[in-house]
């Protein structure tokens, strides 16, 4: 296969790995836990995997070198950096023992209940070291929590000798493997299950886990594509730019970009939520930056949205929730079933409060209908398919109409659209993501050579240089609470939505009435992968704020 010159010269980078796993190691572990809530629930749920320590690799003499075949599954969306964990993972078990086995099941958990898979090997994982993408072996969004799933896997477990299965996931993928985990070890079956925190959502972190892998890298392909369109705005000088990002459950992309490139405007879901705004209140906070813009003769600008922000605001929150609620079947939590589009709205209508129905007549008449049609395979809203930042756009300029007409308002108003989703969800991992997932892999194996099971691969302190970062394990339960999903009381890990009262936040909202009527705006460019390090190996602005750096 043809390669780009790139291409040709990023394969042969050597992620860089934390000092305590450059050789023998041996487990430091810390206090018992318990999970982030709902914690004699979620005790009884899992009794063989709850209140396991938090552990640390520090440096020993000697360490297991048993052989050991070890599946790995990816699941989910796409994220930069699972190639690398991949070859981390290889590498590792591998280095402790050359007839160690890694194989991988195809397009996500599927594979595994339906035995498709392959086994890696030293050329076919030198294919893919320091590429994006999830090709390798491809994902999938196949659920893991049905027992006839589980046994499925063990039959294909057993026939390879397979100990340990590596899921690299979300939230939700994550919270199966916990799941996996409990079953495997309830029924005395020998395998253990290790999670990795994947996610461009950057939704899957908390004290010990301090990002999730692909966050760093699709943050700064965003970013270049939103300076690009900044570079253009402020040239061409006559539009304003409505620009949605990923990040349906949480504003981190919208904010992490917001702090990179300092555009005139950035939403932040969880903030309009907390404020009780509704949707005319964020419509007439955008239009007030048009307008101050336009009183100083700038008819141009920069509007950030995260994906989700419709379902922060309170009233439709509400009505979405009911949504959900009453499009599912309670007999069998799965989506109900409709003759056509027609009988599904009469039915939507029929079923929900007066209070909700107002609030879904009140909308436009083409989301209105999406809300009611548009569902994702587990029955949810599809969020991501309402074109936000169009209907802000429209809305803004009916605003600034009605200004215009009162006097409050003199410019104009011309609009462009842009959603960045999967441009940045396979990009070639940036040096800080190929480092941090090659050492969460390599971290993996490490976990499986000390028997652990129902743990997270956690790398930590990596604002530092990598030879600093922090090796070690979390239990998967220490995240976990219960939520009511699709109708009903599930046991999930809990998401990290962005901390109002955090340093990344207030930094912004001391700097954004300013990014507001000025043009502050910043040129990240592309990603650099060879350079200064000041250039090529920084992680993201939120991850230097938490830290205080």
């Amino acid at each position: 296969m043809e390669k780009s010159a790139l291409q040709i010269a990023r394969a042969a980078y050597q992620p860089k790995l934390p000092k305590a796993l450059q050789g023998p190691v041996k487990v430091k572990e810390g206090a018992a836990t318990q999970s982030v809530g709902n914690q004699d629930e979620i005790k009884a749920l899992f009794p063989n995997t709850y209140g396991m320590p938090v552990v640390e690799f520090v440096s020993a003499e000697s360490e297991n070198k048993e052989a050991v075949n070890v599946g790995i599954i990816l699941s989910g969306g796409q994220a930069p950096g699972g190639h690398n964990v991949i070859s981390g993972l290889y590498d590792g078990v591998k280095s402790l023992n050359k007839d160690s086995k890694l194989y991988g099941f195809l397009m996500g958990p599927g594979g595994l209940v339906d035995h498709k898979y392959v086994e890696f090997t030293d050329e076919f994982i030198d294919e893919y070291r320091n590429t994006g993408g999830f090709d390798i072996i491809g994902s999938g969004r196949t659920k893991l929590e049905k027992e006839a799933q589980f046994e499925s896997g063990i039959e294909i477990l057993r026939k390879l000798g397979i100990k340990a299965l590596v899921i690299i996931g979300g939230d939700d993928s994550n919270t199966n493997a916990c799941v996996l985990a409990e079953y495997y070890a309830a029924k005395n079956y020998g395998v253990q299950v290790i999670g990795c925190p994947k996610t461009i959502d950057g939704d899957l972190k908390n004290e010990q886990i301090e990002t999730s892998f692909g966050f760093d890298t699709a943050c700064k392909t965003y970013s270049e594509l939103i300076g690009n369109i900044q570079r253009d705005c402020n040239s061409a000088r006559k539009y304003w730019h409505f620009i949605k990002l990923m990040g349906r459950s949480a504003s981190h992309i919208a904010l992490e970009c917001a702090l990179q490139t300092q555009p005139n405007v950035c939403l932040i879901s969880e903030e309009v939520e907390a404020k009780q705004m509704s949707l005319d209140d964020v419509v007439a906070y955008i239009a007030k930056a048009v307008a101050d813009r336009a009183a100083d003769g700038n008819n141009f600008g920069t509007v950030l949205i995260p994906e989700g922000l419709i379902e922060f605001i309170p009233a439709i929150k509400r009505l979405i929730a009911q949504l959900n609620e009453v499009l599912t079947d309670p007999t069998t939590g799965e989506p109900r079933e409709f003759a056509n589009a027609d009988e599904q709205i009469a039915f939507v209508k029929g079923n929900i409060t007066a209070e909700n129905l107002a609030v879904l007549e009140s909308l436009p008449a083409d989301v209105a209908r999406q809300l009611c049609l548009d569902r994702d395979p587990h029955g949810n809203v599809q969020v991501s398919l309402i074109e936000t930042e169009k209907l802000l756009s429209r809305m803004v300029a009916a605003k600034l109409a009605e200004w215009k007409k009162e006097g409050k308002y003199n410019g104009k108003f011309g609009t462009q659209h842009h959603f960045f989703g999967y441009e940045g969800r396979c990009a070639a991992p940036s040096n800080y993501d190929a480092d941090y997932c090659y050492s969460l892999g390599y971290n993996a194996s490490r976990l499986i050579a000390n028997g652990k099971t129902g743990y997270m691969s956690i790398i930590k302190n990596t604002t530092a240089p990598a030879a600093e970062w922090i090796a070690g394990g979390v239990p998967i339960t220490m995240m976990m609470n219960i939520e009511r999903r699709n109708g009903a009381n599930k046991p999930v890990i809990r998401k990290a939505l962005v901390e109002l009262e955090g340093a990344p936040f207030k930094y912004f909202a001391s700097k954004r009435e300013q990014w507001a009527r000025e043009t502050s705006y910043v040129y990240p460019g592309p990603i650099q992968y060879f350079g200064p390090t000041e250039v090529c190996d920084q992680c993201t602005k939120t991850l230097t704020l938490e830290q205080g750096k």
